[in-house]
């Protein structure tokens, strides 16, 4: 299916690796020009050449951390007439609800809520004077579904997802959408960390609490970045005008939810 967004402008976030790059790729793939940033510039300069090779569109890369404001005005300013906006930042740590303090929470809302927020901000007015624009927001599952364990990310993402949900109606007459994509499991080193973190706990391997995991998803296996960005590709095509305001899982079926 051609997306008919060749020759837009995407700015992805946390895009060397994991979901973020599978993202870029799939809008690289769909002729997308890219503003690719992440905090590790040996890791992202290595996903630009890739990418710049294997999909011919021009890439600049921003090696940042999006968290801050000095390194959201870096990435604006190269940013700047973006068409399409994919936010994405390193989810919090896991713990017990008693583990954490105030800071705990602010870094978390700020990383996860506040960033987010300030990208949209900055690059919607652009979108709607154009006429037209996509925002697709990767947050998590635990929108739907708490994870007791991931009690910072439960905050901060549900503080997005409400300020999203009134936002997206706001923008939509101007041609622009924005929706959120809920990762389940994926293989990404997210997962892995976690995965190492609950073999820490239990004494057990890795290995064994990466199959054990997989085998409470009806989809037997942990999500590809490939899939979840082509996913994220469509949300962000000519074809999903009228996709506004949604919280879209891509988890295999973990969530045990009609609605």
């Amino acid at each position: 299916m051609d997306l008919g967004i060749r020759g837009r402008k995407a700015l992805v976030c946390a895009s060397s690796k994991g979901l973020g790059r599978g993202c870029a790729e799939a809008l690289a793939g769909a002729g997308v020009d890219l503003v690719l940033n992440a905090r590790g510039a040996e890791a992202l300069a290595g996903t630009a050449a890739h990418i710049r090779e294997r999909w011919g569109v021009a890439v600049a890369e921003v090696a940042a951390d999006i968290t801050t404001g000095a390194g959201r005005a870096r990435v604006l300013a190269e940013a700047g007439g973006a068409d399409i906006l994919v936010t994405n930042a390193g989810g919090p740590p896991p713990g017990l609800w008693s583990d954490w303090g105030r800071d705990d929470f602010l870094a978390a809302f700020e990383a996860n809520a506040l960033t987010p927020i300030a990208l949209m901000q900055a690059l919607l007015p652009g979108m709607m004077a154009r006429g037209w624009g996509r925002v697709v927001n990767i947050t998590s599952k635990s929108v739907k579904a708490p994870i007791a364990a991931l009690g910072l990310s439960n905050m901060a993402r549900a503080g997005l997802t409400g300020f999203v949900a009134g936002t997206a109606r706001q923008v939509a007459p101007h041609g622009v959408t924005i929706n959120n994509l809920l990762p389940g499991t994926h293989a990404t080193e997210r997962s892995a960390s976690l995965d190492r973190a609950g073999a820490a706990r239990e004494g057990i391997s890795a290995e064994e609490v990466a199959a054990r995991h997989a085998a409470t998803i009806p989809a037997g296996r942990y999500g590809t970045a490939e899939e979840f960005g082509a996913m994220c590709a469509f949300l962000c095509s000519a074809h999903a005008g009228f996709i506004v305001g949604q919280n879209i899982l891509l988890d295999g079926g973990a969530t045990n939810a009609t609605l």
